[in-house]
């Protein structure tokens, strides 16, 4: 027998357990991967809260939970290529990370995703990757950041944002990021100009922009999207992560999936460089799964927080 968690209907941290369940094993065209970490996204709530989302990923009830995970691989099963036993790995799997063990297919073309964890990042940071790495290259990716550039980021101090606010300004940007003013020291230490999110956001951009912004990225709802389109930023230089497929304005919806295919090795380039760090906020047991997952659904972390196995 091994571990996993689990829910049984959709709602909220309450609803998932902690259960025994038969060892999976390696099939065709299969790793298994022994879990060491666990990164947690608000993806990873969403789906377990709310069946509309889960819908669209094509996760049912009963259903595991968790995406990003990190962990050496154990089993090769026929046909699996490019792993060996006792590769230290990192990748994503939907509604299935959060467990002792996970079988992930390593053809280019599933919908699985799985990378060798380089010399020198541990568990814990590379489980924080895939998603919100991902995620952050591709929303600036789709506003065709570049040097010289000032840019807008809405949602900076969170999971995505740590990574957005470090690639932005290792592009040669001027970042300017919203959050809660108690974020402010924590994205300064990032290399972002903090502002507080809420009513009053254009007027409060145009005081420290004079010059204004030519580019944003909205990581959390729509005002940061509305607040540049009211600066005057044209709609393609504007992206958004969490509005939806029709976006205010024509604004670009991205996510991970539109990332490049180098854009996890720029990161962790970064990261063994000592040029991009991952501000892990808290870490849990897997036995605290539910303690971990409500502080991350509260929005109020600053960084990661990751669940170990």
């Amino acid at each position: 027998m091994s571990r996993a968690v689990i829910y049984q209907a959709f709602g909220g941290p309450e609803v998932l357990e902690l259960r025994d369940v038969s060892e999976p094993h390696a099939g065709l065209g299969e790793v298994r991967v022994r879990v060491a970490a666990v990164g947690l996204n608000p993806m990873d709530w969403l789906l377990a809260s709310l069946p509309e989302v889960a819908d669209q990923f094509g996760v049912t009830v009963p259903s595991g939970f968790g995406c990003d995970f990190a962990g050496v691989v154990d089993e090769v099963g026929g046909g699996a290529t490019g792993f060996a036993v006792g590769d230290r790995v990192y990748g994503g799997a939907v509604g299935r990370a959060a467990a002792d063990f996970v079988v992930v297919k390593t053809s280019t073309e599933a919908s699985d995703a799985l990378f060798h964890t380089p010399e020198g990042i541990s568990d814990e940071v590379a489980s924080t990757l895939p998603v919100a790495g991902l995620t952050a290259a591709a929303a600036l990716a789709a506003i065709d950041l570049r040097s010289g550039d000032t840019v807008l980021i809405g949602g900076a101090a969170g999971g995505v944002g740590v990574f957005a606010v470090q690639l932005a300004k290792r592009a040669g940007a001027r970042v300017i990021g919203t959050a809660s003013e108690s974020t402010f020291e924590f994205l300064r230490q990032l290399g972002a100009e903090p502002m507080a999110y809420g009513p009053g956001l254009a007027d409060r951009v145009r005081t420290l922009a004079p010059d204004g912004v030519t580019a944003a990225t909205d990581l959390f709802g729509t005002e940061t999207a509305e607040t540049a389109l009211a600066l005057g930023v044209p709609p393609k230089r504007i992206s958004t992560i969490a509005a939806g497929p029709n976006p205010p304005g024509g604004v670009r919806a991205t996510g991970g999936t539109d990332a490049g295919p180098d854009a996890l090795k720029r990161i962790t380039d970064g990261i063994l460089a000592g040029r991009i760090t991952v501000p892990i906020a808290a870490t849990f047991p897997i036995e605290q799964i539910r303690d971990a997952v409500t502080l991350q659904a509260g929005r109020h972390v600053h960084g990661k927080i990751v669940v170990t196995v």
